[in-house]
């Protein structure tokens, strides 16, 4: 059978529930334009894995229109992989260059 418990220690723990409840809240981090970090890393491999697709597709077609199959299909598929990973780093560097803006515009007010 369980006692009642002690009134001191239960205005203890009602005192430091207020004070958690009174504790100001941390808003989510965000980039640039209020984008999530998951949203933008979604970004990111979507532009990766397009450039690999779209590369891919260019060489096969090369290919068959000359008969030479796995030449240009390597050759472009590795074209497409540096156009992604070219297009991620800007992608990068606009939100870093956004977010510095916004923490200067900040700092300023």
């Amino acid at each position: 059978m369980a006692s009642e418990p002690a009134p001191d220690r239960l205005h203890a723990l009602h005192a430091r529930l207020e004070r958690a409840r009174g504790a100001p809240k941390v808003e989510p981090t965000s980039t640039a334009k209020g984008f999530s970090q998951g949203e933008v890393a979604w970004r990111m491999v979507i532009e990766l894995a397009t450039g690999i697709m779209l590369g891919s597709a260019i060489g096969y077609g090369i290919d068959v229109l000359f008969g030479t199959l796995p030449i240009f299909l390597i050759i472009f598929s590795l074209f497409g992989f540096a156009a992604g990973i070219k297009t991620m780093l800007g992608t990068a560097r606009e939100l870093a260059e956004k977010t510095a803006a916004k923490a200067a515009r900040d700092k300023g007010n």
